[in-house]
């Protein structure tokens, strides 16, 4: 893959694939604009790592497609080395740009849950996040794929039937009607456990009983004034529920570029204007930046000390997994172990590493340890030591 050279490139050009492989960068010329204009604002700001968090900041205060669209830009590359390494390392039928595109749709999870408190390096945090999506997409994917319709309503739970017709569009009234059938297929189908994933549809005396459990129990269940349905209503109703759940599970993917009409205009034609320059004086506020820059360097003192201090089977099993990015298996064939002992290690080392960073905070920061914040932090460590090993070892060459 040619790297992007500037920070307009790297903010307004998105992968270009032929058939599986990478064939180049195409640049959006509204993107291209807009960071043009950025640029001419203040050109002396040539940091992509500033870019990133402005644009994060331009999303979360105004939900801007825009700043979206920047950061789905911007984060092209690693998207593309985690969907390539995953389909390297595990075996699945999805091809690289199939993973690439799974994980870059999603770019609204990375950008709901990534918080710059915790962590300013938006790229390690999704090159993890990207990680963690693929896996749970195909894991639902391959789900919904081996599952009968019958099989694939017993494993939903109630939360996700009801967000799954709320995406298809059904009102409050028919998700109601139809969760209340679902809950009376679930009390009376249980189906044949040994092949479960291939259940059948229920008899004509199972369909039976459950459409009268269903119009016993709407009486006093439901919200609003229902009719007795007939067994065959219910049956569609179920098979509507499956499919809405397949959709869900399973969404179609639209590139940002992808066609909208005849006219050949797409997603990202529609996006807003520039940005006002009175948002990015806002942004670059010379006190939170030295501020964050100090607390930054501070961090970095406190891991590199930790690091440090620990023995030195500690400090190599660091640089194997991060450094050489070795995996846990082949550590542990190479010290003639097992791989959970090497997992237990690992994640023994990382434990004692959060808990100093974690009184760090609640003395320097004042930040109380809360759950959430233990959570943001972990995942502010895992990129800390991926980015540490890697300079280390790029200043070894």
């Amino acid at each position: 893959m040619q790297p992007r050279q500037g920070i307009v490139e790297i903010f307004s050009t998105f992968v270009q694939f032929d058939l599986d492989q990478f064939s180049g960068w195409a640049t959006d010329p509204k993107l291209r604009r807009s960071m043009q204009k950025c640029l001419e604002w203040y050109a002396h700001q040539e940091s992509e790592n500033f870019w990133a968090l402005y644009w994060h900041k331009v999303w979360h205060t105004q939900s801007s497609p825009l700043a979206a669209a920047h950061i789905s830009a911007y984060l092209q590359e690693v998207c593309y080395w985690v969907a390539r390494k995953f389909t390297h390392n595990f075996p699945t039928q999805s091809s690289v740009a199939d993973c690439f595109q799974i994980a870059i749709a999603r770019v609204h999870k990375i950008l709901n849950k990534f918080n710059p408190q915790y962590s300013s390096n938006l790229k390690g945090y999704a090159e993890l996040a990207f990680e963690g999506i693929i896996k749970d997409v195909l894991r639902l994917r391959q789900e919904a794929d081996i599952c009968s319709d019958w099989a694939l309503l017993h494993k939903l739970s109630r939360k996700r039937l009801v967000q799954s017709l709320q995406n298809i569009g059904f009102n409050a009234q028919s998700i109601e009607n139809y969760v209340l059938a679902w809950e009376c297929f679930k009390e009376l189908y249980t189906g044949d456990r040994q092949k479960f994933r291939k259940l059948t549809k229920p008899d004509i005396v199972t369909w039976q009983a459950i459409t009268n459990l269903y119009n016993t129990e709407r009486l006093s269940r439901l919200s609003f004034p229902t009719s007795a349905i007939s067994q065959q209503t219910l049956e569609n109703w179920l098979l509507s529920c499956a499919k809405a759940a397949r959709a869900f599970l399973y969404p179609k993917i639209v590139s940002v570029d992808a066609s909208l009409s005849e006219d050949d205009s797409n997603l990202l034609d529609i996006l807003p204007a520039s940005l006002q320059p009175s948002l990015l004086t806002e942004t670059i506020e010379q006190e939170e930046a030295i501020n964050i820059r100090t607390q930054q360097t501070q961090l970095n003192q406190v891991l590199t000390q930790a690091i440090a201090a620990l023995d030195a089977q500690s400090q190599k099993l660091l640089q194997d997994y991060y450094g050489q990015q070795l995996t846990q298996q082949q550590i542990a064939e190479q010290l003639k172990t097992k791989q959970y002992t090497i997992s237990r290690h690992l994640s023994s080392i990382k434990k004692s590493l959060l808990l100093k960073i974690t009184q760090w905070s609640q003395n320097t920061l004042h930040i109380s340890p809360k759950s959430d914040v233990v959570d943001a932090i972990n995942t502010g460590l895992e990129e800390w030591l991926k980015i540490h090993y890697s300079h280390a070892n790029t200043s070894k060459k």
